[in-house]
Parts: structure tokens; sequence; C-alpha cells
């Protein structure tokens, strides 16, 4: 949602709850109705306990790709971390818009429930007329991998923790297998642009890629702790996760490896930018300047919406064309 300059800032406020309420309760009616995919405390102590002595590398190792296939400005191959609820899920697919593989590439990630890739693709012919390819992956059970019978996006944040992390896990290793691809057809320089979930996943790849020139992330999950047990989006996991006796504490235990507050991005920080939302609930402003305050990035840029919307972009777009 755009808000015109001229609105006072009351009426953004107003316009952006009703945005963000709508589409929380959108994903809270979802979340309730796959309760029953959720997990007892014994197994996902016992899958928390496996991850104890692993490190990110470990976690996010990515091997060579299998079963690529490139075609119709798409690349297809089958993901390392196999989905045995959803098959649907076991190609990844990338929309490649791009002139000349050794041209730097810009990765579009979006965001959670992603209703339609129109806005990420205008997004990939702007980076185009810039000189740069963009590839717009689809993240793990959206677009081209939703599962039968499901919203884009429905099963990827759900009150089963253990598939979660599966999910973050595939999007990094499945992110770090493309930058390996292109590297070998000649690229050498990458950037990020991702937004909310997108935003986890590129936070995480950050760590352990050492190529990006600039990233840019708008509205990302930083606190995964507030996202799970304090966030509007999630309150159907909390009464889930009050029958089951879990508490959303329990994540730090996954923290070393799926959270953005506990890792440093390898790329230059002073080429990090990071947008927030005033009135975002989800991801809320102090979040992002935690997160700031930790890399050494600059303060994040602030913009009158809440999690849902297209101002955060334009400001951010304004931001980064002095890299390009």
């Amino acid at each position: 949602m755009n808000f015109s300059p001229r609105l006072p800032s009351f009426l953004k406020h107003s316009l952006a709850l009703v945005l963000d309420n709508s589409l929380c309760a959108a994903m809270n009616t979802i979340q309730w109705t796959l309760r029953a995919e959720s997990h007892s405390f014994a197994e996902l102590d016992a899958y928390l306990k496996e991850c104890e002595i692993l490190t990110r590398e470990d976690y996010y190792a990515a091997p060579p790709m299998e079963g690529l296939n490139i075609s119709n400005n798409q690349i297809r191959w089958d993901t390392p971390i196999h989905d045995t609820r959803h098959p649907e899920n076991n190609r990844a697919c990338v929309e490649w818009y791009g002139s000349h593989p050794k041209r730097p590439t810009v990765i579009l990630l979006h965001a959670l429930m992603s209703a339609h890739g129109g806005g990420y693709r205008r997004l990939a012919r702007w980076f185009n007329e810039r000189g740069w390819n963009a590839a717009f992956p689809h993240l793990p059970c959206h677009y081209s991998r939703t599962p039968a019978g499901h919203w884009r996006g429905a099963s990827t944040l759900t009150s089963n923790l253990i598939r979660n992390a599966l999910l973050i896990r595939q999007s990094v290793i499945e992110t770090r297998q493309l930058m390996a691809l292109l590297r070998l057809k000649g690229c050498d320089k990458f950037a990020l642009l991702a937004t909310s979930y997108g935003g986890w996943v590129g936070s995480l790849t950050s760590f352990i890629e050492p190529d990006f020139d600039f990233m840019a992330l708008l509205q990302p999950i930083v606190n995964v702790e507030h996202a799970i047990g304090q966030s509007p989006a999630a309150q159907a996991i909390r009464r889930i996760f009050a029958k089951t006796g879990i508490s959303p504490d329990i994540v730090q235990k996954h923290a070393h490896l799926s959270s953005p507050l506990h890792g440093m991005p390898l790329c230059d920080k002073k080429r990090i930018v990071l947008a927030t939302g005033i009135y975002d609930r989800i991801s809320p402003a102090e979040e992002l300047k935690k997160l700031a305050d930790k890399w050494g990035s600059p303060p994040p840029l602030e913009t009158p919406q809440g999690h849902f919307g297209y101002v955060a972009l334009r400001m951010v777009k304004n931001r980064i064309v002095s890299f390009l």
C-alpha cells in the first residue's frame, strides 16, 4: 500500500494498522487450520539437541546442484532438503532476468505469502535498466512450489518449528547453490534485496557468503522470538503452543543457526541498507535499530507504513541507486 505524502500521520497509522491486521488475521486463520501438523515438545527438544553442535557452515552447507534444467528464463533443480510432506516443494525454481551471466546479479527474495510476483518482476527490470541481472527465486512453498490445496507460503511459518527451521535452511542452501552456479558462468559480483521473510533468509545467507557488493533488507524478520512470541501474526501459533506446553522462547536454542541477531554479514557494513516501518508490529523498528547497532551498519530508513506496504521500497531504491 502506498500512502500519499499529504495524508496526515494519524491516517497513515490507521491505514497501516488496517492492512497489517487484515493480513495477520488471514495468517492466523491459516496457522490454526494447520495445527494438526504441529509437533510434540519431545520431538522439538530432540531436534534442538541435534542442532546444538552444528555451526552455520555445517547447517547451510550447499552441495552441487542435481537435476539442473535451464529453459524459458527459469533455472530449476532438485532441492537438497527433501520435503516428504509436499513433493511440489522439491524442485527449486528461479526466474532469471538478465542479458549476460557475467554481469553483476541482484537476488530478490520475496516476503512470506507473497501474493504475486508483479512487483518483483518490475523491480528486476529496474535493475536490468541499470546494467544488473536479476534473479527471483521462488522460496519454499511459494509460487511454483505451492503445495496442492494450500495458499502460497501457508506452510512456511506454522506451529511446526522443526519444519519452519528446515524451510529456512532449504532457502539459504538454495540461494547459495544459485550463487555457485552463477559464479561458474562468470558472475563475481552479487547484491541482495530482500523483504520480510526473504530478509530473514538474506541475513543468514550474508553470514556465510562474502560476495555481496551491497544488501538491502526491507522489514526483515530480525527477532524470531518476538515474531513468534509477541507479534500479531503468530497469535494462533501461541494458542497451539499453550496446549502443548511449548514456550516461544525455546527458539533461542536454535538462535546460533537461525537468528539474524546472532551473526555478522561478511559484506561492507556501510553498504547495508535496512528499512523499517514505523507502525510495524511484526518486526518492530526498535528491533531493526538493535540489528543496525550490532552489525555496525547505517541506521534503518524509517518509513510511514506497517509490516506490509510499498513505501519502503521506493526509499530503498533511492538509497541504493548510488551503489549500481
